[in-house]
């Protein structure tokens, strides 16, 4: 455990940190487990709608570092394939 004041609050930041980033991640991947399941459906205006939403969290999650930027554009980029599939 950390002895001195400094590092002490540091590892309370740290905490706390995780905890927001973790919140992320795990919302990131709800989105786009739900975007999937409407696609899968043959959903098209939910499966949109919901890759709106997906597609913002991917951005934020990118922006702040909680996942590398290439993921977040990989893992649009597949979405999109699909919903684009599903007018043909």
């Amino acid at each position: 455990m950390p002895v001195k004041k400094a590092a002490i609050k540091d590892l309370k930041q740290s905490k706390k940190k995780a905890v927001i980033n973790s919140n992320k991640r795990l919302n990131v991947k709800y989105l786009v487990k739900k975007t999937t399941l409407a696609i899968k459906g043959s959903d098209k205006t939910k499966a949109l709608e919901l890759f709106q939403k997906t597609q913002k969290a991917l951005d934020k999650a990118a922006k702040t570092n909680v996942i590398n930027k290439n993921t977040a554009a990989r893992k649009k980029s597949r979405l999109v394939k699909k919903i684009n599939a599903l007018t043909k």
